[in-house]
């Protein structure tokens, strides 16, 4: 019992995986992290919805099969499957969820910071609870106006982690995702475009991050708790009020009837 209820407390999050990869690779690109980052995580790692379109830069690297989750042009600003991948993974979100949080890399974070920002303007998940974490590797914006101006109208509230690396190709893009979000936590390294190791510093920054993402949740749920029972006794107080009122007006009647009588 003891375990079961800590496993309820520990924030479940999407994880979704690069360009041509997969959900068993990102899951390897992570464990490189000191794996105590993620013990109050419970983490779902699925894959891409469209087998990989060509060759995938983890050839003879890492197995077979890769996914991707959509397709582009060579200047990000067409998007093939877009619509039909979003829709896969809010039915996904709805099916094993509720979801916390996404964590992505690459096209995976692109992605989630998308979803996000659909979800915040109310486009997409109305049903979900709002997601409330994001934890980002190399992400970018989408640059399609028509979806800049739903996705990224606001300040996207939600907390946030970008890791971004100073000889990664979407340096500037994953700078300018950052500043889509409501006081963002910028964590820089050194490396490419990859999931980066991490050094004692980065790894004291995440965990301190994640650690005020859990308490905040707690408080959520118990906030909604308290709110949940209140709700609950107004309806037992009005319950009993109008069991009240109709003892008064049978007592009334009653009156009535003897005086007439």
């Amino acid at each position: 019992m003891e375990g079961q209820t800590e496993e309820k407390k520990k924030m479940k999050i999407l994880c979704l995986h690069g360009f041509r990869t997969s959900g068993s690779f990102l899951q390897k690109q992570i464990s490189k992290w000191d794996p105590t980052i993620f013990s109050h995580f419970h983490l779902d790692f699925p894959d891409g919805i469209f087998p990989a379109g060509g060759k995938s830069e983890i050839e003879g690297i890492f197995p077979p099969p890769y996914f991707e989750w959509f397709q582009f042009d060579k200047d990000f600003t067409e998007y093939t499957n877009l619509e039909e991948c979003i829709s896969y993974l809010c039915e996904y979100i709805t099916n094993k969820g509720p979801f916390d949080g996404l964590l992505g890399f690459s096209q995976g974070a692109t992605l989630s910071a998308l979803l996000l920002g659909y979800q915040a303007q109310g486009k997409v998940l109305k049903g979900h609870p709002p997601m409330k974490v994001l934890v980002s590797i190399s992400g970018s914006k989408f640059r399609d106006p028509k979806i800049c101006e739903v996705a990224y109208k606001d300040k996207i509230k939600v907390k946030s982690v970008h890791f971004i690396g100073a000889k990664d190709w979407l340096k500037l893009p994953s700078e300018e995702l950052a500043t889509a979000f409501e006081n963002p936590l910028i964590i820089n390294h050194p490396q490419g475009h990859t999931v980066p190791r991490l050094d004692e510093k980065a790894t004291e920054q995440i965990k301190s991050w994640i650690l005020q993402c859990n308490n905040n949740s707690l408080t959520a749920e118990a906030d909604q708790v308290v709110a949940e029972n209140g709700e609950t006794k107004k309806e037992e107080d009005h319950h009993l009020n109008n069991k009240e009122a109709a003892v008064i007006i049978n007592n009334i009647q009653v009156e009535i009837s003897e005086e007439a009588t």
